[in-house]
């Protein structure tokens, strides 16, 4: 029997396989009863945290922080006692909003420290795109029993939109993991982040019309729909972590 070999995978110049073991995991959380969002960018200021702060434009005293580590202990030991702390302990937690989620490639990459690493990084903290829509997402257990040239040309439809967007300045997206990491079974979740709201929307609403959204999507949602008050990058990003 083969070794299992979960190491994320691509392919150099010359179509040789080529692996990685780094990963960077993201996780929303959201808050109400922030009248003075001031406090929260003082504390995130003072710390080591990195990632964006967003506004919720759907809740009027709503914040959302994303943040982003290689590894997922920061969650629960760097996160959890910096949130136990004031003034994110006197916000009331939203844990129906919860997103929660890992890079992945999908084989033919040939920079996986910047496809798993850096770009994600870079677009989270870019304070050129600080307007995001955030959401998670199931497909149905149909599409997994599609081949695989189906899938990929399925899936192609979002990428060949993604790239005409991102190509004309519109929007970028930071795409997620999450099987077996989401409470609601979710498989991804999916950023969208760009300088304006109006073209995310389109974004969204041009993906409607795909096979893979009209045809294989079992849930989709909750929306968070934000633009960033506060965007750092980590400390360490994009350097290997020991």
């Amino acid at each position: 029997m083969s070794e299992l070999d979960i190491r994320e995978k691509g392919r150099d110049a010359a179509g040789q396989v080529i692996t990685s073991d780094r990963r960077l995991y993201m996780q929303l959380l959201a808050f109400g009863g922030v009248a003075d969002p001031a406090p929260l960018l003082d504390a995130l200021n003072a710390s080591s945290i990195g990632g964006a702060l967003y506004l919720d434009l759907n809740d009027p005293t709503g914040v959302a922080l994303v943040t982003a580590s290689e590894s997922p202990e920061f969650f629960l030991n760097d996160l959890r006692s910096f949130l136990a702390q004031s003034p994110f302990a006197t916000c009331t937690p939203k844990p129906d909003f919860t997103m929660f989620g890992r890079t992945y490639a999908v084989g033919y990459e040939a920079d996986l420290d910047h496809v798993l690493v850096k770009r994600p990084l870079s677009r989270l903290c870019d304070p050129a795109t600080p307007w995001a829509i955030w959401y998670p997402l199931r497909r149905k257990g149909s599409f997994e029993q599609l081949n695989s040239d189906e899938q990929r040309e399925i899936m192609s439809e979002h990428g060949r939109i993604g790239a005409q967007f991102s190509g004309a300045g519109h929007g970028q997206d930071i795409r997620l993991a999450c099987h077996g990491l989401d409470k609601n079974d979710n498989d991804f979740v999916i950023g969208l982040v760009g300088p304006q709201l109006h073209p995310l929307s389109v974004m969204v609403q041009t993906m409607r019309k795909t096979r893979q959204t009209a045809e294989f999507l079992a849930e989709l949602g909750p929306f968070l729909v934000g633009k960033a008050v506060w965007q750092r990058m980590p400390k360490g990003a994009g350097h290997a972590e020991g």
